[in-house]
């Protein structure tokens, strides 16, 4: 229901407690929608307080609210919940504001500035499945959190600095020697052997020659590691791109390392006496041969949360990833923003605790770290799974996807599930026009609708669609109503899925708000009476046109969200 209508019967029912106990009291729409419109607690809450039965107390309370007109067919359900429906004429009163463009937008983020990380993938190859994924997920909820008033900056943190770098750059040379016709000897341990990196080598080729062919790994070795960072991340953004995904920025690890700021929040650790020397226990189900106790550079994580104190020096001498970390999020609490939201892959869930402790300890507790984990996702062709990518070797990327499904397509079905629930990514069913297809399903109530217009016109062909004040909605019947409702609840949704910053939330509703719309179109094929045009009846016929009109509002704002684009004909 529109949040206002919520916040009007929340009101209500709150006057009937002393304002101490107003906070404690919910009126929010029931799990089951055959229950009412809206469910309270307030029985439950007020008997706690007075020592009476719920059930009791609540048929008190009902009887008070039947002295009120907005309220219709008061119900009570064990063990004290309070049930009602919203009389006909204050959701028909609800319609001209639904129209609005600007239906379901809201001041929730007040302005507030949120920085939102998301893909942030090695750049030593072509993204895959799990980072597109994870790419929509982020991408989506900027989208969602710019509708409701938050300032949002997209980022993607390159991780351009480290072992798996200049692994890279050893993996690039092979193929350059190879192109070259020269020996190379065995491939890199652990290189990447994607096919890309022969298209990056004949590059070198073109603008250099043979120059590397004969010179020290001390020699080429920078050179290799910039070059192919550099063309590899071309391949990111344009991959990105193919999925409708742009970010705002892109951080480097190499940059942030090069200015110093590990060693500036390391100092600053150190001044907060938040870094100390000193030999962790040994892990738990650690092997006492492969374990060594010795003295470590530590991080204070414990006094914020974690489990255990964290080790910010390797060995060597050299940071961690987990110091070079701390000082990315500080250089993020630098530049202001209010709020930060990671997307990490799903095997980094052990790695949440240390870096929210730290950014609590960054921040004096005034920022909170939002890590989304994002799960793999099973690509199947025919129920089986999908054969390698030819381009990268050993995954399918993200543009195999897109070039397979098309964007729109790929992006929905990401959405389907839970981020953090694995995902099986069919690509025979996505492209299937049938019920079992959720893109299909919901594109083709959006089609569907536009179709029903389109026969306005050609039966009323001298007559235009009247502005809504000037339509009798009171003509429209309960089944009506059953898409009414829903789209009303629409602010409700968006807001939901903001605040618990689960985009999914935004594709289940439109499946939601498809199966209605579905369901009274199946209806009118047996009934002309419940169809949307009414040859006979033009009154009738103009407000459900407005109810269509309505539907495709929400259904274009929640697209949009979701960033795929509805389709006025399927073919």
């Amino acid at each position: 229901m529109p949040k206002r209508l919520l916040l009007y019967y929340r009101e209500i029912v709150g006057n009937c407690v002393a304002p101490e106990y107003r906070e404690l009291v919910s009126v929010e729409p029931p799990k089951e929608c055959a229950f009412g419109d809206f469910s309270s607690n307030i029985a439950m809450i007020l008997s706690k307080k007075l020592g009476r039965n719920p059930m009791e107390l609540a048929e008190d309370i009902c009887r008070e609210l039947r002295k009120n007109d907005d309220f219709e067919t008061l119900e009570i359900k064990k063990p004290g919940f309070i049930n009602w429906f919203v009389p006909k004429s204050i959701l028909l009163n609800h319609i001209p504001s639904m129209i609005s463009k600007d239906f379901g937008r809201s001041d929730l983020g007040k302005g507030r500035r949120i920085n939102i990380e998301y893909v942030s993938a090695n750049p030593t190859g072509p993204i895959h499945a799990g980072h597109a994924r994870g790419a929509v997920s982020g991408d989506v909820l900027a989208r969602l959190l710019d509708f409701v008033g938050y300032r949002v900056t997209k980022e993607f943190y390159v991780n351009d600095a480290g072992k798996q770098v200049e692994i890279l750059a050893k993996s690039l040379h092979h193929r350059y020697l190879e192109q070259l016709g020269k020996s190379s000897g065995d491939f890199p341990r652990n290189g990447y052997p994607g096919k890309y990196l022969i298209d990056t080598a004949k590059k070198i080729i073109s603008e250099h020659g043979d120059k590397f062919a004969n010179q020290n790994e001390s020699e080429w070795l920078d050179f290799f590691k910039q070059f192919a960072v550099s063309d590899i991340m071309v391949g990111i953004k344009e991959d990105l791109d193919l999925l409708g995904v742009r970010h705002d920025v892109f951080a480097s690890e190499k940059e942030l390392i090069g200015s110093g700021a590990v060693d500036q929040v390391i100092d600053w650790l150190h001044k907060k006496e938040l870094i100390y020397s000193g030999v962790l226990a040994r892990p738990k189900g650690e092997d006492s041969e492969d374990w060594e106790e010795r003295e470590q550079l530590l991080f204070k994580s414990t006094a914020f949360g974690d489990d255990t104190d964290r080790p910010i020096r390797k060995s060597d001498g050299s940071w961690t990833y987990f110091a070079s970390d701390i000082a990315y999020h500080r250089n993020k609490i630098e530049r202001g923003f209010d709020e930060i939201v990671d997307f990490w892959g799903a095997d980094h869930g052990g790695y949440i605790k240390r870096m929210q402790a730290a950014v609590s300890a960054l921040s004096d507790g005034k920022i909170k770290l939002d890590v989304k984990l994002v799960q793999l996702v099973r690509l199947l062709e025919n129920g089986r799974e999908a054969k390698m990518s030819k381009r990268a070797g050993t995954f399918i990327t993200a543009r195999d996807i897109v070039d397979k499904v098309g964007k729109d397509v790929a992006r929905f079905i990401m959405l389907t599930r839970r981020d953090d629930v694995s995902l099986d990514f069919d690509f025979q069913k996505v492209v299937e026009q049938s019920r079992d297809n959720p893109v299909f399903y919901a594109q083709y109530a959006y089609a569907r609708s536009c179709s029903v217009i389109k026969l306005f016109h050609q039966t009323f062909p001298d007559k235009k669609i009247p502005d809504v004040q000037d339509i009798n909605l009171e003509l429209l019947d309960d089944e009506d109503l059953r898409l009414i409702k829903i789209m009303a609840d629409w602010p409700r949704r968006v807001i939901m899925a903001a605040q618990k910053r689960e985009p999914h939330r935004i594709a289940f509703f439109l499946l939601e708000l498809a199966a209605v719309f579905h369901s009274m179109w199946n209806q009118g094929k047996d009934n002309s009476l419940l169809r949307f045009i009414i040859p006979e009846d033009f009154a009738k016929t103009c407000a459900r046109i407005v109810l269509l009109k309505t539907m495709q509002n929400v259904v274009e704002s929640a697209f949009n969200i979701i960033g795929v684009a509805p389709i006025e004909e399927l073919r």
